[in-house]
């Protein structure tokens, strides 16, 4: 039979389509006919199932939007996203209803949106300034912390009054409000370079029980408190539903106590500062594998969680013990040694990843442990990979633990249980067997096995140093990369060095017109310019014209001749733009050539009185000649009393009126079309009676 069932699953492998598929038709084959259909059908099904990791802190850099998302739990200092309750509109505000824990959190720390910490007044995102653009509030922002009864979103309740109550309340959860204002479509980008924004924070998660505690009640979550220490969470995990399902009656408190009181100490790391030994932080989601949760805090702490003989549950701190049992060759009955300096299998190098708290809580690499030249691909190096862990220096002792046991001696051993029968509840054991075990001590690695039949206790271990949690941090910890803070969006760049010339051209008719004449520095070939103008007085709107990519140069339309007007630049790219440039002034000039002056100007008083005459330049540019008036012989200071209209060469007068009695000086000022005036004429004095 045996023999039929190999040529089938052969035959049907053989067909596949791949190595993977070869394999699930070989299993299931065998499956199916060994244990019959049901069985052969959930084999199949199980190869495809995996239970999910715990999650990376870069898988929280995006809030999750799906019908169900799992409930997620954040333990320590952590920065998430979040997953979605609503996304709604109203009147041009998105409202964004985000669930950052299933739990009441301590606080939150820091919001960002994108890679942007944000500073709130109030509620209000006021830096980085692209949010508050031109005083603008177009980014608020409103936090629960997920108490047993908490309060409805007031802006909810108001922009969507049939769709969400005061009962609306997230009890339980902690919450986050993010209102988005709309932007018009010419700041759009400006206010939102990357599109709608995109929420995290750092936050302080889960209230622990902490039994050193008094004041804390392991029956009532509200006398708890926020802690970074690892054993504390790994208690929390283990009694809680989405962990271990075990109340805290079931643990050995003065074992915890131990464990956290270890991890509390403070260690001295390569800066010379202080820090404490087993403190971190992550967050996991409600489907994740409660044993990969476990195994996370454990190996962060160093912890070995055991079941004592009294039932309760217990738990070997990180740290080293002098052990109590002794066992020497009266008690061994076999021991296995194992020197483990093959050069195949020496670990030469232990790399590590932790979270870094300056990197923006991401992943990053550790200073190599070991050789440093040791390649990554090789089989003779390891890796401490825990997102648990968010110091340098954690990760760093944890690297040299795992490179001395790495590469400890190896021993089995078989004892008698009248000496050994307590092994299974110890973590370090002393062995004095000469001449190759000379009092070494022994870290059990396996769970011990006991034989009734033989009443002999077999655990295996590893040949450990009394200073096995030893660590010199100026020598040992190594310097890690550089962290790296991302910058704020700084947007399309201001232009420089911008000026305005008036410039002249003939047009059609042979007359002058007059433009002008943008310049500015070259930056980028993606970049256009927008040169915008528009009178100084009057109520004429702004036009502009816009450049070609790459160029430096652009003028305007035709302006009116003798105008004053101002004018801007600002530069283009993909839709965003950079503010304007201060305004530059310039006078419209079509034609810069002054025309000629007049001649035989006269002045001549009367009773309230005086008559210019004059006769006309003969230059084809005379446009009009301004009189001025003054009661001294000097043309600084005189009034212009009227502007008179004329042809070239013509015979001019002009009379002004109302004027008090007194003597009065004339000149005469001949002006072309743009205003460009000639030298003043003197006309002599006349009294006005």
């Amino acid at each position: 039979m045996p023999g039929v069932i190999e040529l089938t699953a052969l035959i049907i492998s053989s067909v596949a389509t791949s190595v993977v598929g070869a394999n699930l038709l070989y299993l299931g084959t065998y499956a199916l006919a060994y244990a019959g259909l049901a069985f052969g059908a959930q084999a199949l099904q199980g190869l495809f199932v995996q239970k999910p990791s715990v999650p990376k802190p870069e898988d929280g850099s995006y809030n999750l939007k799906q019908p169900v998302p799992p409930l997620t739990f954040a333990l320590g200092r952590v920065k998430k996203g979040s997953d979605y309750a609503t996304l709604e509109e109203a009147g041009g505000v998105a409202y964004h209803v985000l669930i950052m824990a299933a739990h009441r959190i301590q606080g939150y720390v820091q919001h960002y949106l994108h890679d942007d910490a944000v500073t709130l007044t109030g509620d209000v995102v006021t830096s980085p300034s692209n949010y508050h653009y031109n005083g603008n509030d177009y980014v608020k922002i409103d936090t629960r912390l997920g108490l047993d009864a908490e309060t409805a979103y007031p802006a909810m309740v108001t922009a969507f009054p049939t769709i969400w109550s005061s009962n609306h309340r997230g009890d339980g959860l902690a919450t986050v409000l993010m209102r988005c204002v709309t932007a018009n479509s010419q700041n759009y980008l400006k206010v939102f370079p990357n599109q709608m924004p995109q929420h995290s924070a750092v936050i302080d998660g889960a209230l622990l029980f902490d039994p050193r505690n008094p004041s804390h009640n392991s029956g009532d979550d509200n006398t708890w408190g926020f802690s970074q220490n690892l054993p504390l969470m790994r208690l929390w995990h283990l009694c809680h539903p989405v962990g271990g399902k075990l109340s805290y009656t079931d643990m050995y408190l003065p074992d915890w106590i131990n464990a956290a009181n270890v991890a509390d100490q403070n260690v001295t790391n390569r800066t010379g500062g202080t820090e404490k030994r087993y403190n971190g932080g992550f967050w996991f989601r409600a489907n994740n594998d409660p044993v990969q949760v476990g195994r996370l805090m454990d190996e962060a702490a160093d912890l070995v969680v055991f079941e004592r003989p009294d039932g309760l549950i217990g738990v070997h701190a990180g740290q080293y013990v002098e052990p109590d049992i002794r066992l020497t060759a009266a008690d061994i009955i076999r021991c296995t040694h194992d020197v483990n300096q093959r050069r195949a299998s020496t670990v030469l190098a232990v790399r590590g990843r932790f979270t870094d708290p300056a990197s923006r809580y991401n992943t990053v690499d550790a200073a190599i442990y070991g050789d440093p030249y040791a390649g990554e691909d090789t089989e003779r190096t390891v890796t401490v990979d825990n997102q648990a862990i968010q110091s340098h220096n954690h990760v760093a002792r944890l690297q040299k633990l795992k490179f001395t046991r790495r590469n400890a001696p190896r021993v089995t051993i078989v004892a008698h249980y009248e000496a050994a029968k307590n092994i299974a509840y110890r973590r370090f054991v002393r062995v004095h067997l000469p001449p190759r075990l000379t009092e070494v001590v022994i870290e059990i690695t396996a769970t011990p096995k006991l034989s009734l039949k033989n009443l002999t206790i077999e655990f295996s271990g590893i040949v450990v140093p009394a200073n096995l949690y030893a660590f010199n941090a100026a020598t040992e910890e190594g310097a890690p990369g550089a962290s790296v803070t991302p910058l704020p969006p700084q947007g399309v760049p201001l232009p420089t060095n911008f000026d305005v010339t008036i410039a002249t051209e003939v047009v059609s008719g042979g007359a002058t017109a007059a433009y002008g004449s943008a310049t500015w520095d070259f930056v980028s070939d993606s970049l256009i310019y927008e040169l915008e103008w528009q009178p100084t007085s009057g109520s004429e709107p702004p036009r502009s014209v816009t450049s070609k990519p790459g160029e430096t140069q652009v003028r305007s339309g035709y302006l009116s001749d003798g105008v004053q007007y101002r004018f801007r630049l600002r530069a283009w790219s993909n839709g965003n733009s950079s503010e304007f440039t201060s305004y530059e002034n310039r006078t419209a000039t079509a034609d810069p050539v002054a025309p000629g002056v007049v001649t035989s100007p006269s002045l001549t008083g009367g009773v309230a009185q005086v008559s210019f005459g004059w006769t006309a330049p003969n230059s084809a540019n005379y446009f009009a000649a301004r009189l001025n008036l003054n009661t001294t012989n000097s043309m600084t200071g005189a009034t212009l009393v009227a502007t008179e209209y004329g042809s070239p060469a013509a015979i001019d007068a002009r009379t002004i009126s109302g004027l008090a009695a007194g003597t009065y000086y004339g000149f005469i000022v001949s002006i072309n079309a743009s205003g460009v005036p000639a030298a003043a004429v003197a006309t002599g004095s006349a009294i006005v009676t």
